[in-house]
Protein backbone atom coordinates (compact mmCIF):
# COMPACT_ATOMS: atom_id res chain seq x y z
CA UNK A 1 0.00 0.00 0.00
CA UNK A 2 1.56 3.49 -1.14
CA UNK A 3 -0.13 6.55 0.33
CA UNK A 4 0.69 10.32 -0.35
CA UNK A 5 0.26 12.22 2.88
CA UNK A 6 -0.64 15.82 1.99
CA UNK A 7 0.12 17.99 5.10
CA UNK A 8 -0.45 21.76 5.35
CA UNK A 9 2.09 24.27 4.82
CA UNK A 10 0.96 27.06 7.53
CA UNK A 11 3.72 25.24 9.53
CA UNK A 12 6.46 22.82 9.87
CA UNK A 13 4.97 18.96 10.14
CA UNK A 14 5.37 18.41 13.20
CA UNK A 15 5.05 22.00 14.04
CA UNK A 16 7.92 23.66 16.91
CA UNK A 17 4.65 25.07 19.04
CA UNK A 18 1.23 25.95 17.32
CA UNK A 19 -0.14 23.42 14.97
CA UNK A 20 -2.36 20.89 15.50
CA UNK A 21 -3.02 20.20 11.73
CA UNK A 22 0.08 19.27 10.92
CA UNK A 23 0.91 17.87 14.28
CA UNK A 24 -1.88 15.56 13.65
CA UNK A 25 -0.58 14.30 10.33
CA UNK A 26 2.85 13.89 11.89
CA UNK A 27 1.81 11.44 13.80
CA UNK A 28 -0.14 9.29 11.95
CA UNK A 29 2.74 9.82 8.92
CA UNK A 30 4.69 8.52 11.76
CA UNK A 31 2.69 5.31 12.68
CA UNK A 32 1.87 3.97 9.33
CA UNK A 33 5.70 3.94 8.51
CA UNK A 34 6.20 1.91 11.66
CA UNK A 35 3.37 -0.37 10.58
CA UNK A 36 5.42 -0.95 7.27
CA UNK A 37 3.40 1.35 5.02
CA UNK A 38 4.95 2.84 1.98
CA UNK A 39 4.46 6.91 3.02
CA UNK A 40 4.92 9.98 1.03
CA UNK A 41 4.94 12.47 2.98
CA UNK A 42 4.07 15.79 0.99
CA UNK A 43 4.90 18.90 3.57
CA UNK A 44 7.57 21.54 3.81
CA UNK A 45 10.79 21.15 3.33
CA UNK A 46 11.99 21.70 6.69
CA UNK A 47 9.63 19.01 8.25
CA UNK A 48 10.50 15.76 9.96
CA UNK A 49 9.66 12.15 9.08
CA UNK A 50 10.60 8.88 8.45
CA UNK A 51 8.71 8.37 5.42
CA UNK A 52 9.67 9.84 2.16
CA UNK A 53 9.42 13.64 1.90
CA UNK A 54 8.31 15.70 -0.91
CA UNK A 55 8.60 19.48 -0.78
CA UNK A 56 8.20 22.41 -3.09
CA UNK A 57 7.97 25.08 -0.26
CA UNK A 58 10.72 25.90 2.25
CA UNK A 59 9.16 26.89 5.15
CA UNK A 60 5.60 27.41 6.53
CA UNK A 61 4.01 30.53 5.44
CA UNK A 62 3.16 31.49 9.35
CA UNK A 63 6.52 30.83 10.26
CA UNK A 64 8.27 33.07 7.20
CA UNK A 65 5.71 35.86 6.08
CA UNK A 66 7.51 36.37 3.01
CA UNK A 67 5.67 33.59 1.51
CA UNK A 68 2.47 34.01 0.19
CA UNK A 69 0.49 31.90 1.04
CA UNK A 70 -1.69 31.26 -1.93
CA UNK A 71 0.93 30.64 -4.63
CA UNK A 72 2.70 28.36 -2.83
CA UNK A 73 -0.58 26.78 -1.69
CA UNK A 74 -1.31 25.72 -4.83
CA UNK A 75 2.66 24.38 -6.12
CA UNK A 76 2.14 22.34 -3.11
CA UNK A 77 -1.16 20.78 -3.66
CA UNK A 78 -0.64 20.44 -7.41
CA UNK A 79 2.89 18.71 -6.50
CA UNK A 80 1.14 15.69 -4.85
CA UNK A 81 -1.77 15.40 -7.69
CA UNK A 82 0.78 15.43 -10.58
CA UNK A 83 2.53 12.42 -9.35
CA UNK A 84 -1.08 10.63 -8.19
CA UNK A 85 -0.65 8.17 -10.44
CA UNK A 86 2.23 6.79 -8.13
CA UNK A 87 0.24 5.63 -5.25
CA UNK A 88 -3.26 3.73 -4.22
CA UNK A 89 -4.55 6.76 -2.20
CA UNK A 90 -3.94 10.75 -1.58
CA UNK A 91 -5.02 11.29 2.10
CA UNK A 92 -5.77 15.03 1.99
CA UNK A 93 -4.96 16.72 5.92
CA UNK A 94 -5.39 20.19 4.21
CA UNK A 95 -9.21 21.08 3.88
CA UNK A 96 -11.13 21.46 0.46
CA UNK A 97 -8.14 22.78 -1.72
CA UNK A 98 -7.28 19.63 -2.64
CA UNK A 99 -10.75 18.08 -3.61
CA UNK A 100 -10.75 20.51 -6.92
CA UNK A 101 -8.04 18.39 -8.31
CA UNK A 102 -9.57 14.98 -7.67
CA UNK A 103 -11.51 14.54 -10.97
CA UNK A 104 -7.85 14.92 -12.52
CA UNK A 105 -6.98 11.27 -11.13
CA UNK A 106 -8.04 7.78 -10.69
CA UNK A 107 -6.21 7.84 -7.24
CA UNK A 108 -8.47 7.77 -4.45
CA UNK A 109 -8.65 10.80 -1.90
CA UNK A 110 -9.62 10.82 1.52
CA UNK A 111 -9.85 14.09 3.11
CA UNK A 112 -9.63 14.47 6.80
CA UNK A 113 -12.07 17.44 8.08
CA UNK A 114 -10.55 18.97 10.57
CA UNK A 115 -13.67 21.11 10.82
CA UNK A 116 -15.43 23.76 8.89
CA UNK A 117 -13.68 26.98 9.27
CA UNK A 118 -17.12 28.83 7.47
CA UNK A 119 -20.17 27.97 5.50
CA UNK A 120 -19.11 29.66 2.65
CA UNK A 121 -16.43 26.75 2.06
CA UNK A 122 -19.31 23.67 1.68
CA UNK A 123 -20.18 24.07 -1.64
CA UNK A 124 -16.77 22.48 -2.44
CA UNK A 125 -17.32 19.74 0.02
CA UNK A 126 -20.64 18.85 -1.39
CA UNK A 127 -19.91 19.25 -5.10
CA UNK A 128 -17.28 16.03 -3.95
CA UNK A 129 -18.97 14.39 -1.97
CA UNK A 130 -19.53 10.87 -3.95
CA UNK A 131 -16.89 11.17 -5.51
CA UNK A 132 -14.14 11.08 -3.08
CA UNK A 133 -14.45 10.09 1.23
CA UNK A 134 -14.78 11.88 4.03
CA UNK A 135 -13.21 11.09 7.40
CA UNK A 136 -14.83 13.11 10.20
CA UNK A 137 -12.60 13.45 13.17
CA UNK A 138 -15.64 13.60 16.03
CA UNK A 139 -19.26 12.59 15.36
CA UNK A 140 -20.38 15.99 16.56
CA UNK A 141 -18.63 17.59 13.45
CA UNK A 142 -20.60 15.79 11.19
CA UNK A 143 -22.53 17.64 8.46
CA UNK A 144 -25.95 16.84 7.70
CA UNK A 145 -25.35 17.73 3.80
CA UNK A 146 -22.39 14.96 3.68
CA UNK A 147 -21.48 11.82 3.80
CA UNK A 148 -18.92 9.67 5.84
CA UNK A 149 -16.96 6.77 5.51
CA UNK A 150 -15.54 7.34 9.25
CA UNK A 151 -15.14 8.92 12.28
CA UNK A 152 -11.19 8.42 13.56
CA UNK A 153 -10.67 10.22 17.04
CA UNK A 154 -7.10 12.06 16.89
CA UNK A 155 -4.14 10.06 18.57
CA UNK A 156 -1.51 11.11 20.42
CA UNK A 157 2.41 9.94 21.59
CA UNK A 158 1.42 9.62 25.51
CA UNK A 159 4.84 8.62 25.44
CA UNK A 160 5.58 12.21 25.42
CA UNK A 161 3.15 12.77 28.33
CA UNK A 162 3.71 11.64 31.70
CA UNK A 163 1.23 10.56 34.03
CA UNK A 164 1.22 12.97 37.29
CA UNK A 165 -0.87 11.19 40.45
CA UNK A 166 0.51 14.07 42.03
CA UNK A 167 0.79 17.29 40.98
CA UNK A 168 2.50 19.59 42.69
CA UNK A 169 1.22 23.25 41.21
CA UNK A 170 -2.08 24.18 42.44
CA UNK A 171 -3.03 26.25 39.30
CA UNK A 172 -5.84 26.44 36.07
CA UNK A 173 -4.66 25.90 33.10
CA UNK A 174 -5.52 27.44 30.23
CA UNK A 175 -3.85 25.92 26.92
CA UNK A 176 -4.82 26.98 23.60
CA UNK A 177 -4.80 30.39 21.12
CA UNK A 178 -5.89 32.99 22.76
CA UNK A 179 -9.09 33.97 20.66
CA UNK A 180 -12.57 34.19 21.76
CA UNK A 181 -13.84 30.99 20.27
CA UNK A 182 -11.39 29.43 22.80
CA UNK A 183 -12.98 31.52 25.91
CA UNK A 184 -9.70 32.93 27.39
CA UNK A 185 -11.87 36.32 28.58
CA UNK A 186 -14.04 33.20 30.30
CA UNK A 187 -11.25 31.21 32.03
CA UNK A 188 -9.66 34.47 33.46
CA UNK A 189 -13.17 35.66 35.31
CA UNK A 190 -13.77 32.14 36.12
CA UNK A 191 -9.93 32.27 37.67
CA UNK A 192 -11.38 35.44 39.45
CA UNK A 193 -14.68 34.49 40.55
CA UNK A 194 -12.65 31.22 42.61
CA UNK A 195 -9.52 33.38 43.80
CA UNK A 196 -7.55 30.84 42.13
CA UNK A 197 -4.03 30.82 39.99
CA UNK A 198 -4.61 30.76 35.92
CA UNK A 199 -1.98 30.05 33.65
CA UNK A 200 -2.63 31.32 30.30
CA UNK A 201 -0.55 29.43 27.84
CA UNK A 202 -1.04 29.70 23.66
CA UNK A 203 -0.46 31.76 20.44
CA UNK A 204 -2.09 34.92 20.23
CA UNK A 205 -4.47 34.99 17.52
CA UNK A 206 -6.39 38.25 18.39
CA UNK A 207 -4.40 41.08 19.78
CA UNK A 208 -7.01 43.36 20.38
CA UNK A 209 -8.53 40.54 22.47
CA UNK A 210 -5.91 39.47 24.53
CA UNK A 211 -5.31 43.65 25.32
CA UNK A 212 -8.96 44.20 26.38
CA UNK A 213 -9.82 40.56 28.80
CA UNK A 214 -6.57 39.13 29.46
CA UNK A 215 -3.76 41.80 29.83
CA UNK A 216 -5.50 44.14 32.27
CA UNK A 217 -5.76 41.17 34.63
CA UNK A 218 -2.35 39.94 34.15
CA UNK A 219 -0.72 39.61 37.75
CA UNK A 220 2.56 37.66 38.73
CA UNK A 221 0.81 34.15 40.88
CA UNK A 222 -2.71 35.33 40.02
CA UNK A 223 -3.54 35.51 36.36
CA UNK A 224 0.09 34.79 34.60
CA UNK A 225 0.49 34.79 30.59
CA UNK A 226 3.56 32.82 29.50
CA UNK A 227 3.02 32.57 25.53
CA UNK A 228 3.25 29.26 23.68
CA UNK A 229 4.79 26.31 24.79
CA UNK A 230 6.80 23.48 23.30
CA UNK A 231 7.33 19.60 24.34
CA UNK A 232 9.84 20.80 26.72
CA UNK A 233 8.02 22.88 28.48
CA UNK A 234 4.37 21.54 28.04
CA UNK A 235 4.25 17.86 29.86
CA UNK A 236 5.26 19.61 33.25
CA UNK A 237 2.50 22.33 33.01
CA UNK A 238 0.24 20.28 32.05
CA UNK A 239 0.81 17.15 34.16
CA UNK A 240 1.30 19.75 37.42
CA UNK A 241 -1.94 21.80 37.02
CA UNK A 242 -4.94 21.28 39.18
CA UNK A 243 -7.12 20.83 35.98
CA UNK A 244 -7.26 21.87 32.32
CA UNK A 245 -9.76 24.74 31.80
CA UNK A 246 -11.33 24.88 28.70
CA UNK A 247 -15.16 27.34 28.24
CA UNK A 248 -14.93 26.99 24.90
CA UNK A 249 -17.41 29.60 22.76
CA UNK A 250 -17.70 27.46 19.81
CA UNK A 251 -18.58 23.90 18.99
CA UNK A 252 -14.96 22.50 18.74
CA UNK A 253 -14.21 19.88 16.19
CA UNK A 254 -12.08 17.84 18.73
CA UNK A 255 -9.82 18.96 21.25
CA UNK A 256 -5.62 17.97 21.21
CA UNK A 257 -5.19 19.92 24.63
CA UNK A 258 -8.01 18.44 26.53
CA UNK A 259 -6.51 14.81 25.33
CA UNK A 260 -2.63 15.78 25.85
CA UNK A 261 -4.08 16.72 29.70
CA UNK A 262 -5.45 14.00 30.57
CA UNK A 263 -3.09 11.88 29.25
CA UNK A 264 -0.59 13.75 32.06
CA UNK A 265 -3.26 12.46 34.53
CA UNK A 266 -5.17 16.25 34.61
CA UNK A 267 -9.11 16.51 34.71
CA UNK A 268 -10.37 19.21 32.43
CA UNK A 269 -13.75 21.21 33.01
CA UNK A 270 -14.56 21.89 29.63
CA UNK A 271 -17.60 24.04 28.17
CA UNK A 272 -20.70 21.91 26.60
CA UNK A 273 -20.02 22.09 23.37
CA UNK A 274 -18.97 20.10 20.24
CA UNK A 275 -17.23 17.17 20.45
CA UNK A 276 -16.70 17.73 24.87
CA UNK A 277 -18.98 14.64 25.25
CA UNK A 278 -17.23 12.44 23.31
CA UNK A 279 -14.01 13.35 25.21
CA UNK A 280 -14.70 13.74 28.48
CA UNK A 281 -17.61 11.46 30.28
CA UNK A 282 -18.39 13.68 33.14
CA UNK A 283 -17.80 12.72 36.63
CA UNK A 284 -15.13 10.31 35.32
CA UNK A 285 -12.22 12.36 33.68
CA UNK A 286 -13.72 15.78 33.94
CA UNK A 287 -16.93 18.02 33.86
CA UNK A 288 -18.99 19.59 31.23
CA UNK A 289 -20.39 22.71 32.50
CA UNK A 290 -23.37 24.74 30.83
CA UNK A 291 -21.83 28.26 31.22
CA UNK A 292 -19.02 30.27 33.51
CA UNK A 293 -21.58 29.50 36.46
CA UNK A 294 -21.35 26.00 36.41
CA UNK A 295 -18.26 25.40 35.57
CA UNK A 296 -17.26 27.53 39.17
CA UNK A 297 -19.17 24.67 40.98
CA UNK A 298 -17.49 22.02 39.38
CA UNK A 299 -14.27 23.28 39.66
CA UNK A 300 -14.97 23.46 43.11
CA UNK A 301 -15.20 19.50 43.08
CA UNK A 302 -12.32 18.37 40.66
CA UNK A 303 -10.72 16.52 43.07
CA UNK A 304 -12.77 14.13 42.82
CA UNK A 305 -12.18 13.10 39.75
CA UNK A 306 -9.44 9.89 39.43
CA UNK A 307 -6.28 11.19 37.69
CA UNK A 308 -5.85 7.45 37.12
CA UNK A 309 -8.96 7.63 34.94
CA UNK A 310 -7.89 10.15 32.75
CA UNK A 311 -4.67 8.55 31.79
CA UNK A 312 -6.99 5.50 30.93
CA UNK A 313 -9.69 6.99 28.95
CA UNK A 314 -6.61 8.50 26.86
CA UNK A 315 -4.98 5.19 26.49
CA UNK A 316 -8.00 3.31 25.20
CA UNK A 317 -9.35 5.89 23.04
CA UNK A 318 -7.17 8.44 21.59
CA UNK A 319 -3.23 7.38 20.96
CA UNK A 320 -1.29 7.40 17.77
CA UNK A 321 -1.73 3.37 17.35
CA UNK A 322 -5.49 3.68 17.48
CA UNK A 323 -5.83 6.29 14.98
CA UNK A 324 -3.47 4.89 13.15
CA UNK A 325 -4.98 1.42 12.96
CA UNK A 326 -8.57 3.04 12.47
CA UNK A 327 -6.94 4.80 9.36
CA UNK A 328 -6.11 1.62 7.92
CA UNK A 329 -9.45 -0.10 8.01
CA UNK A 330 -10.32 3.25 6.17
CA UNK A 331 -7.77 2.91 3.30
CA UNK A 332 -8.45 -1.57 3.57
CA UNK A 333 -12.11 -0.31 2.87
CA UNK A 334 -11.59 2.30 -0.10
CA UNK A 335 -9.66 -0.10 -1.87
CA UNK A 336 -11.26 -3.50 -1.42
CA UNK A 337 -14.12 -1.61 -3.14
Amino acid sequence: MKIAMLSPIAWRTPPVHYGPWELVTSLLTEELVKKGIDVTLFATANSITEAKLRSVCQRGYEEDKSIDPKVWECLHISECFEHAGEFDIIHNQFDFLPLTYSGLTDTPLITTIHGFSSPRIMPVYKKYNRKTHYVSISNADRSPLLDYIATVYHGIDTGNFTFNPNPTGDYLLYYGRVHHDKGTKEAVEIALALDMRLIIAGIIQDQLYFDTYVKPFLKEGKIEYIGSVGANRRDGLLGNARLLLHPINFNEPFGLSIVEAMACGTPVVAFNKGSMPELITDGKNGYLAENSEDAIEKIRKVDKISRQSCREVVEKHFTKEVMAQSYIKVYENILNK
